[in-house]
C-alpha cells in the first residue's frame, strides 16, 4: 500500500508554470490572427466602415483603407499583442486621412475681376438652345397627327424611312412625302422663324 505524501502547493504548481509560455513570448501560431491576410479577411467589413466615416466618398475610403493596411503590413512582426489591431489600422486611417487633410491645397485666390472663359467660336446660349428646343416642340405639336409621328421616328428616334413605314404600316413614299411636307411647313413657321 502507498502512504499518500504532502506537496507544497508552490511546488505542485511550479511545473505547470515553466508550460506556459509568457503572453509576451508567445508564438504567432497562438495569437488571436496568425496571418495578416486572416486578419484582413476577418476584420475588413468593420474596418471599411470605419475608413467611410472618415471620408464622404465611398473610392476614397477604400483607397484610405488600403493604405492604412498596408502600413499594417509592414509592422505586422513589430505588433506584439494582435488584440490590439483594430486599434492600430484605426489610428492608421486617421493618420492618414490628417496627412491627406494636410497636403491637400487649395487654388483659389482673391482676385478683382472674375476670371470668365473667352465664348468659343459657334457655341450659343444655353438659354437660347432652350428656347429654340422649345419653340421647335411647340411648332412640331402644331403639325397634323401622322406627319408629327413621322417626323419625331424619322428625326428624334431616329429610324430609317422603311422603320418608319414598317412601323406606322404605310410605304416608304408615303414616309418620304409625309416629312417632306412636314419639314416644309416647320420651315415656315413664324415662331421658328423669330427664334433663329
Amino acid at each position: 500500500m502507498t502512504a499518500p505524501v504532502c506537496i507544497s502547493a508552490s511546488a505542485a504548481a511550479a511545473p505547470a508554470r515553466q508550460t506556459l509560455p509568457h503572453p509576451r513570448l508567445a508564438p504567432a501560431e497562438t495569437s488571436l490572427y496568425p496571418s495578416f491576410a486572416s486578419y484582413v479577411r476577418a476584420r475588413h467589413p468593420a474596418l471599411l466602415r470605419t475608413a467611410r466615416s472618415l471620408t464622404a466618398n465611398p473610392s476614397d475610403a477604400e483607397d484610405l483603407l488600403q493604405t492604412a493596411l498596408a502600413k499594417t503590413y509592414v509592422a505586422w512582426e513589430r505588433i506584439e499583442d494582435h488584440r490590439a489591431l483594430d486599434g492600430y489600422v484605426r489610428r492608421a486611417l486617421l493618420n492618414t486621412r490628417t496627412s491627406q487633410w494636410r497636403r491637400r491645397r487649395v487654388d483659389e485666390f482673391a482676385c478683382d475681376e472674375l476670371p470668365e472663359p473667352e465664348p468659343r467660336p459657334g457655341a450659343d446660349d444655353p438659354a437660347e438652345r432652350q428656347a429654340l428646343r422649345d419653340a421647335m416642340w411647340r411648332a412640331i405639336l402644331r403639325l397634323p397627327a401622322r406627319q408629327r409621328a413621322m417626323v419625331v421616328l424619322r428625326y428624334y428616334e431616329d429610324l430609317s424611312e422603311a422603320q418608319t413605314a414598317e412601323l406606322l404600316g404605310v410605304s416608304v413614299g408615303t414616309v418620304k412625302s409625309a416629312v417632306s411636307r412636314a419639314l416644309g411647313k416647320l420651315r415656315e413657321d413664324p415662331e421658328l422663324g423669330l427664334a433663329r
